[in-house]
């Protein structure tokens, strides 16, 4: 699933989950379904067999609510700041990466944001993001080779 895609909201990823097959495995991308109005930890409640690859973006409601749906693209989205890394937007990290834990959840996390380099320093960003990522898997008792 992901914005400006066949499959964005989270009926569209439950109906997808439920017509194609379970050697078709989820990438599940926080920032993007909570973008698109989903609930994540419902999504990794109803999805937990499939996920293998976990993006964590988190997102900047405030600049989501006031987004013209009608008259703003995803792209507008980007430049105006809703994405952001984990720690520095409005998800629970804690709450998804303890959930995921829960499930035995063992693939990747990858930091990610689309941001504007010029407003938020990539160097800067990833160490916030990558920060709050040890933070929140420690704290749900995973153990991170660096």
């Amino acid at each position: 699933h992901h914005m400006a895609a066949v499959v964005e909201t989270e009926p569209e990823l439950d109906a997808f989950m439920r017509y194609s097959g379970e050697g078709i495995p989820l990438l599940l991308d926080a920032g993007h379904l909570a973008f698109a109005g989903g609930d994540v930890l419902r999504a990794i409640d109803n999805h937990h067999r499939r996920i293998n690859h976990v993006h964590v973006k988190d997102v900047r409601m405030d600049v989501i609510e006031k987004l013209d749906r009608q008259k703003q693209s995803f792209l507008d989205a980007v430049a105006l700041g809703a994405f952001t890394v984990p720690g520095d937007g409005s998800l629970d990290f804690g709450a998804i990466v303890e959930r995921l834990a829960k499930y035995g959840y063992e693939g990747w996390f990858v930091v990610e944001a689309e941001q504007d380099p010029r407003k938020n320093p990539p160097l800067k960003m990833a160490q916030v993001g990558y920060k709050e990522l040890m933070r929140v898997m420690t704290a749900a008792g995973y153990t991170v080779e660096t």
